[in-house]
């Protein structure tokens, strides 16, 4: 009896020493290089870019740089997403700059809109730069109907979307996977719902990275983020997730959208999710070991939430493997989410409704190994976009041969009483923004703002005055993600679209959401 008092004595005393030790590390990193920025510190290079020269700060390694046109500057400047840039141009091994889009606003550690590079292998890997969401992504169906064909039932399929998939907060579907399944899965990524038959295998070759990412290693996602994704495949979750049927309102490029199989008043499926509760788990996961590995290297961010260690070291290398994991689950589910949508459009419009047909299916939280110029020399390097879309020019060899010569399809959506857009990649991007542009319309107001302003059930009737038919979970839900809550798209897609690092090629409007 006596041994086992002493024993645990000593395991709270070493407990309670860890704490103490941690806390002190945490404090002094929290604590470092507090500053605030204003609108006189930012240097105008363009109309759409400006820049924080690298002497901003003692401790920058590179400038920071943010892509906006004026207007949308008062709202950038209003949170904490510029300090937030201003520390990721700290991280070890960085080049050329950190990179804000217009669409930006304050995150974990980095903005959601920043983009950063590091060196490669040696360069930082943080977790911060991907986010909670891994793998959050958009994908678009597109269908052979024109909106006339099927105006009078957008209320009727809406309803029967949201009946086949499941949302809402921790919300399961009807996939329940063995452990052997599960394993599976991290490793496929989309070819595993093609193989069990909830998927069209021409897809994959119209997703990023053909819907998998080889270096995932399911050994390195824990138990309990694989037990938190167990029954979370064809489900879009919460928050600003959902599944829109929309129409082509505008082309703006007649070449690029006959590429892309786009026609005017064409009806069209968006659906952004991403790796539900086990992508989250994954990163909370490595967030606490990188956190007690970062003295081991020397690493001390000006924020904790900035934690990130070497890509080569063992820590780094498990976190981009568990990663990899988690990115090839999210491909999975909006693989499997598109089956779902797929039986929706049967079930109400029968043979005459044709296919759905994939466009795209791109990520915008991911870090991914890819070849760069910089400074005019090609090098690899570990790009993080958090919140930032993949936005390569033509030509690039992963391309289906059918728009090849036009550049990579990028998916914009916006909330859901405003236009989603479909843009080009761009040799600009490659060569400005590691390939990269904006993600969606960026919030303006907190979830908790959004909601003070915002009567759910008098604009749900707004939006159906306006031909717009949402199916949501909680009338919470669709106040926090009102139209007032983001800022304007259209000013968001024109500043990447004068900024070359993405062309416009046509507006969608909404005609009927989905959300949890």
């Amino acid at each position: 009896m006596i041994v086992t008092l002493i024993t645990i004595t000593n395991i709270i005393i070493t407990f309670v020493i860890i704490i103490f030790v941690t806390d002190s590390f945490l404090s002094r990193l929290g604590n470092q290089n507090i500053m605030s920025i204003n609108k006189k510190q930012l240097t105008q290079l363009q109309d759409y870019l400006w820049e924080l020269p690298k002497e901003t700060r003692p401790d920058m390694l590179v400038p920071a740089r943010v892509y906006a046109l004026e207007e949308l500057l008062d709202a950038i400047l209003n949170d904490r997403s510029l300090e937030q840039l201003v520390n990721v141009a700290t991280l070890p091994g960085i080049v050329k700059a950190s990179m804000v889009m217009p669409d930006v606003h304050e995150g974990y550690g980095f903005p959601i809109g920043g983009v950063a590079a590091t060196r490669y292998p040696d360069g930082a890997i943080s977790p911060g730069g991907i986010g909670y969401d891994i793998n959050c992504g958009v994908r678009l169906l597109i269908s052979d109907l024109s909106y006339n064909k099927i105006k009078g039932r957008i209320e009727e399929l809406s309803k029967e979307m949201y009946r086949q998939i499941p949302s809402g907060m921790g919300k399961g579907g009807f996939i329940q996977l063995s452990a052997k399944k599960m394993e599976e899965v991290l490793r496929k990524g989309a070819a595993w719902a093609v193989e069990e038959g909830y998927g069209d295998p021409l897809g994959l070759e119209y997703t990023e990275s053909n819907g998998c990412l080889p270096e995932a290693d399911p050994s390195k996602v824990s138990e309990q983020a694989k037990k938190r994704g167990r029954d979370q495949l064809g489900t879009i979750g919460s928050g600003n997730h959902f599944v829109e049927v929309g129409r082509v309102e505008k082309v703006f490029d007649e070449a690029a959208a006959e590429a892309y199989g786009l026609k005017p008043d064409q009806v069209t499926i968006l659906i952004h999710t991403g790796s539900r509760g086990l992508g989250h788990q994954v990163a909370t996961d490595y967030l606490r070991i990188m956190m007690s590995a970062m003295p081991k290297y020397g690493i001390q961010p000006p924020d904790r939430e900035l934690a990130s260690v070497p890509f080569s070291s063992p820590e780094g290398q498990d976190y981009y493997r568990a990663m990899c994991a988690a990115a090839n689950f999210a491909w999975c589910n909006r693989e499997v989410i598109s089956w779902e949508c797929r039986k929706a459009w049967s079930n109400v419009f029968g043979k005459a409704g044709g296919k759905l047909r994939l466009l795209y299916d791109v990520a915008h939280n991911i870090a991914k190994v890819e070849e760069h110029v910089v400074d005019g020399e090609k090098m690899k390097v570990i790009v993080h976009r958090k919140g930032a879309t993949r936005a390569f020019g033509p030509h690039f060899s992963e391309f289906p041969e059918a728009f090849r010569h036009i550049g990579q399809p990028v998916l914009i959506p916006g909330s859901m009483g405003t236009s989603s857009y479909v843009l080009a990649g761009t040799d600009e991007s490659m060569a400005s923004s590691f390939g990269s542009t904006c993600h969606g319309a960026g919030r303006r107001l907190s979830r908790r703002g959004a909601k003070k302003q915002v009567d759910a059930a008098q604009l749900l009737r707004e939006l159906k005055k306006r031909g717009i038919h949402i199916q949501a979970g909680s009338h919470r839900g669709v106040a926090e993600e009102a139209p007032i809550a983001y800022k304007d798209v259209n000013l968001v897609v024109e500043t990447v679209h004068q900024a070359g690092i993405a062309k416009k090629v046509v507006r969608l409007r909404p005609l009927g959401v989905v959300k949890g």
